[in-house]
């Protein structure tokens, strides 16, 4: 995702960017190489997860339904996370997660030089009977626009 350097200037109509970004520390050099093999007129669709998702205790939703905040934002599991914690992610091969302000997701595709041009919520199913979906839009989407 942050190295696109395969690919030249201005190669592709549209991106579609899942809501991956929470597997890197670092989002701007995302945004900066979407635009960069954009075409103009191109357009960036960006899934994101809500940042005041990582706020809370997810052992303790899982485990007892309750909703606590225990973690500040931004989010990482490296910073977030004791030692037993990170070696037992390690163990079972798990990615670190990280979150995001919305500065670094909103404004730094703008600061790429994108335009947003249209802006979506939205939550998990109620089917997946998501806790935190009861109170909330858990993910985002935006569509920019390369002029």
């Amino acid at each position: 995702m942050t190295d696109l350097s395969p690919f030249p200037d201005e190669t592709f109509s549209l991106i579609v960017h899942p809501v991956s970004n929470i597997f890197i520390e670092n989002i701007q050099p995302v945004w900066n190489e979407c635009f960069r093999v954009l075409k103009q007129s191109g357009f960036l669709l960006s899934g994101l997860t809500n940042p005041a998702v990582y706020l809370f205790d997810w052992k303790l939703i899982d485990e007892q339904g309750i909703l606590q905040v225990k973690y500040s934002l931004p989010y990482s599991d490296i910073v977030s996370l004791n030692e037993k914690e990170i070696k037992q992610m390690m163990e079972q091969e798990e990615p670190f997660e990280f979150s995001h302000t919305l500065e670094e997701l909103i404004g730094g595709q703008l600061k790429a030089g994108f335009v947003i041009t249209d802006f979506y919520e939205d939550s998990c199913a109620a089917e997946d009977n998501d806790l935190l979906s009861k109170y909330m839009q858990t993910f985002f989407v935006t569509r920019a626009l390369k002029l």
